[in-house]
């Protein structure tokens, strides 16, 4: 990598090296105290990029993460294989101590909800905004529903 490309991956916050090296080695620590100091650091330099991935979360391969850190949180029971892409603000959430389980290749669209023992097959994309609650199959695309109107303010109650 170059010298220019790293200080602007760095002053960004995108230069997440570091953070994985520590995350590897959270993963391998045999001590208690060894890997309760590594979880510590783990979590601040996670909470420094604005996210949060769980001790436990099993990570197979370091996810493309375009807009780094900022906003995604990975539950510790989630499981996310490899080459997957993650913008920025997406939720992997738990349910019942049960998260879901991301297929090889998925892409997840920035802002989306994953909640709940659910699969996403491999190479899915999910759509920018979309909340899953149910299993995704492999090559699908799933995408935020259209907005609809729930209610309607009376005349009266519309004050400027």
């Amino acid at each position: 990598m170059k010298m220019r490309q790293w200080l602007t991956d760095y002053s960004k916050g995108d230069n997440l090296w570091l953070y994985w090296k520590v995350f590897r080695a959270r993963e391998s620590a045999k001590g208690r105290l060894v890997s309760d100091v590594l979880n510590l650091l783990c979590s601040r330099m996670a909470h420094k990029h604005g996210g949060y991935i769980g001790k436990g979360a099993v990570v197979e391969e370091i996810p493309c993460l375009p807009h780094g850190l900022h906003g995604v949180y990975i539950s510790r029971f989630a499981k996310i294989g490899k080459n997957c892409r993650i913008y920025q603000n997406v939720t992997i959430g738990e349910s019942n101590r049960k998260a879901p389980q991301i297929g090889d290749g998925c892409l997840i669209g920035a802002g989306s909800i994953l909640l709940g023992d659910i699969r996403i097959g491999d190479r899915a994309k999910i759509g920018a905004g979309a909340v899953v609650c149910r299993d995704v199959l492999a090559d699908a695309t799933v995408v935020a529903g259209a907005c609809r109107p729930v209610g309607q303010m009376r005349e009266e109650e519309i004050r400027i």
